[in-house]
């Protein structure tokens, strides 16, 4: 389908009836430990997935999660990003949706987020990890509110975990490639979850419509950003309050008891940027862990926050495309930019600007982008396996590209499934070309 058609059918379903259904780290560890501010610091959000041990028999690959068609398509990590395979991510949807059918609650929910968040679609898969022996990845699945494991030999479920409320969204996996941890975003509950088994092994409270969840490297903490009503059409600046509560709330990843909480409403009035939403959207820490940068909802840039002294250092707005609508309200889930990975060296950003239809490079040190690479509603960005380039997928254009981070240009696109959101590096065993 055209991004035209498609962005008329967005208009035609983005305000339904139904969709009002839906309606610093360091300073911790530093308190607790009695040491250094950067004691213990957030791991960076870039940082690939753990791998398997050395000598394991796999492959490395990235993953993209095709979320209106409900695949996983897996392609080679670095290169030319050449198609390994692909996975059925709903093999059982007859089965979840004899569920929801005969659940009037349930099914309300269901196509609240097709008339909301999935812009008139069903959104089947949104993030996804691998075990550390490549044997299964596990997907968060927003309309059927679950996580599930697939056997990538076999493309059958291992397990399945109903998350509390009627929608999951945004993963993250510890250190050790052991939890994962996923946003209810209807309950405002993360649940962490045993990977192999699905097993929770806890959960905690966030503020409104939890979204991106990121490990410390250490694997000792655990963040969480809070977006709130993203499918409502309060979208002028002056009614940003009723977007609900958000907040970084920031636990101790072993007894899940919350250690911080971050309210970037009081830092982004203190830079004197009253005018900016408080909705934390994707983020990346620095290597050296004291700096994270983090878009918000509505913004074209990038927010700078330093972790010692728990403010706001800088703000770097990005260019506007002059053909992108004015209109907040057409704005696909309040963003303006959604998607941002840094180098492994920390040098350089990658933004994804979605509403803007282009990707760019920042350089870190002075916040100066690089050229705007055209791209169609580019959704997420993240880093290809040897940390050369950065990967985008182009939801509108139902591919994705990868972008050198040295020059900031374009190197290639690889066309994938309908309406490719995440993408993760992992892992799948050796000469693995899709379940048998």
């Amino acid at each position: 389908m055209s991004r035209t058609a498609r962005t008329a059918r967005t208009a035609r379903t983005a305000r339904t009836p139904v969709r009002t259904l839906l309606a610093g780290c360091a300073l911790v560890a530093a308190s607790l430990a009695g040491g250094p501010a950067s004691a213990s610091a957030p791991a960076p959000a870039s940082a690939p997935s753990v791998g398997p041990s050395a000598g394991a028999d796999v492959r490395e690959v990235l993953f993209v999660g095709n979320n209106w068609e409900g695949t996983a398509d897996v392609l080679a990590s670095t290169g030319d990003l050449a198609k390994v395979g692909r996975i059925n991510m709903i093999p059982d949807k007859e089965e979840r949706l004899r569920e929801i059918y005969l659940n009037p609650i349930k099914l309300a929910f269901f196509l609240g987020i097709r008339g909301g968040a999935g812009e008139g679609h069903d959104q089947f898969v949104d993030d996804m990890y691998t075990t550390p022996d490549g044997s299964a990845v596990v997907a968060s699945r927003p309309s059927f509110a679950d996580v599930v494991s697939i056997d990538v030999r076999t493309g059958r479920i291992n397990w399945r975990f109903p998350v509390s409320g009627f929608r999951s969204d945004h993963m993250a996996v510890s250190p050790d490639g052991t939890r994962v941890a996923v946003s209810a975003s209807t309950a405002n509950t993360v649940h962490v979850l045993d990977i192999a088994t699905g097993r929770q092994l806890g959960s905690f409270p966030t503020g409104d419509k939890p979204h991106e969840n990121t490990f410390s490297r250490d694997g000792r903490f655990l963040w969480n950003s809070s977006i709130g009503d993203v499918t409502s059409a309060l979208d002028a600046p002056w009614l940003d309050w009723t977007k609900g509560d958000r907040k970084i709330t920031v636990v101790d990843a072993q007894t899940f008891r919350t250690v911080r909480v971050i309210d970037m409403r009081e830092r982004l009035d203190a830079f004197g940027r009253s005018d900016l939403s408080d909705a934390v959207r994707p983020m990346s820490f620095s290597p050296d862990e004291s700096k994270l940068y983090f878009q918000v909802s509505f913004f074209n840039g990038v927010v700078e926050y330093d972790v010692a002294s728990d403010r706001i250092t800088r703000i770097k707005e990005l260019p506007r495309n002059p053909a992108t609508n004015p209109d907040r309200t057409t704005w696909v889930n309040d963003s303006r930019h959604h998607g941002m990975s840094m180098s492994p060296d920390g040098t350089k950003l990658c933004v994804a600007g979605t509403m803007d239809d282009y990707a760019t490079v920042v350089d870190r040190a002075s916040l100066t982008e690089g050229p705007l690479v055209p791209a169609n509603k580019p959704y997420w960005a993240t880093v290809d396996g040897d940390g050369t380039a950065c990967v985008i997928s182009e939801s509108g254009a139902d591919q994705v590209t990868a972008i050198d981070f040295a020059t900031g240009t374009k190197r290639v696109s690889v066309p994938v499934g309908d309406h490719p959101q995440r993408v993760r590096i992992g892992h799948v065993p050796t000469g693995w070309t899709g379940p048998r």
